[in-house]
């Protein structure tokens, strides 16, 4: 049995509209930007993860980069099947010699159609996996901050992801309802691009917007700490000549007011249709905030505003999802009835 083991490689992987991360034995591997760096005439690998980030927006006639997921779903299946495979020889050091079996544990938006569901599997199966089993992301969440998600008690899990914002209310080991939207940090990047082309003439591209988001996203126009204003690199509209212009995280918050409003409103839609007794369970329990999104500085406090209700930032929010598919990946016997084979 040991010997089957140890020509085993277990992977637990959060393949996420904006990144992927890997945990293999307890530890993160791989933390990379999901985007793959293609040639135009061969269709050859030129890039995985960081190095293909670096050429998005970049890129010259011979080059194509690909995100291969959107919305938290595949949407190219043959980039999603090479993205995968470089990441898991860049865990690998890219070391070909020897290849174990691959038995992977993947999370899933709560949302997802069974069609969709099946290019994850088949993709993973592509790569190499021989046994591939998927869990829903507010469920691994739950799992990876700390809920024991048999008990009879209820916790509402709010995943704001790249893709796809995941809301769910959690009892007795399963999910008891949820609302899944696709808005989420690609639709903030969206939202600032626009911003910046409306009100400053600016043109400016999803990965400024990304670090715009990072040093000055707020969703709140007044904050406790104020921030200092951020400088921003694009191209003039009315000369097409480059400038640079500073931006207040007031700004942001106004640019993302629309897109966390709709949020909101599914946090509310979701409460409506949670059962009283387990209403009951979130007034003591409060809402638990992870993904990327979570990071939104403020965004705790609006939503408290909003709902009345207590929210946490769950430690780490980036790497809870991933976490809680490595702890069910682990014990994969006490939760294998999370997982869907």
């Amino acid at each position: 049995m040991s010997i089957f083991k140890f020509l085993t490689q277990e992977l637990a992987i959060d393949l996420g509209t904006a990144n992927t991360l890997i945990i293999h034995k307890d530890r993160v591997v791989v933390d990379e930007p999901s985007i793959i760096a293609l040639e135009k005439a061969t269709g050859n690998v030129i890039a995985v993860g960081k190095e293909a980030m670096q050429m998005f927006g970049k890129e010259n006639e011979g080059i194509r980069t690909i995100r291969p997921l959107k919305d938290g779903v595949i949407a190219d299946f043959q980039a999603a099947e090479h993205m995968i495979r470089g990441m898991i020889r860049m865990m690998n050091n890219n070391k070909t010699t020897f290849s174990p079996q691959l038995r992977m544990v993947i999370c899933i938006p709560s949302g997802i159609t069974e069609v969709e569901k099946r290019a994850v599997k088949d993709s993973a199966e592509r790569s190499g996996a021989k046994e591939v089993y998927l869990i829903h992301e507010p469920m691994a969440a739950a799992v990876g901050i700390g809920i024991d998600v048999t008990e009879p008690m209820g916790n509402m899990i709010i995943d704001i992801g790249g893709g796809t914002t995941e809301i769910a209310v959690i009892a007795l080991g399963g999910i008891v309802c949820d609302e899944s939207i696709r808005v989420a940090g690609d639709e903030f990047n969206l939202d600032i691009v626009e911003y910046m082309r409306r009100e400053h003439n600016l043109l400016i591209g999803e990965r400024t917007a990304e670090k715009i988001k990072i040093n000055v996203g707020s969703a709140l126009q007044e904050l406790d700490i104020p921030m200092e204003e951020y400088p921003v690199f694009g191209r003039d509209l009315m000369t097409g000549i480059p400038k640079q212009i500073n931006v207040s995280y007031g700004e942001i918050a106004r640019s993302l007011d629309k897109s966390i409003t709709k949020i909101e409103d599914a946090i509310l839609r979701a409460l409506e249709n949670t059962p009283p007794e387990l209403s009951a369970d979130i007034l003591q329990s409060g809402l638990w905030l992870t993904g990327g999104g979570a990071l939104l500085r403020g965004l705790d406090k609006r939503l408290s505003q909003k709902t009345k209700l207590s929210v946490r930032v769950a430690e780490d929010p980036l790497r809870a999802v991933v976490r809680g598919t490595g702890i069910a990946l682990k014990n994969i016997g006490k939760f294998k009835f999370l997982m869907t084979a």
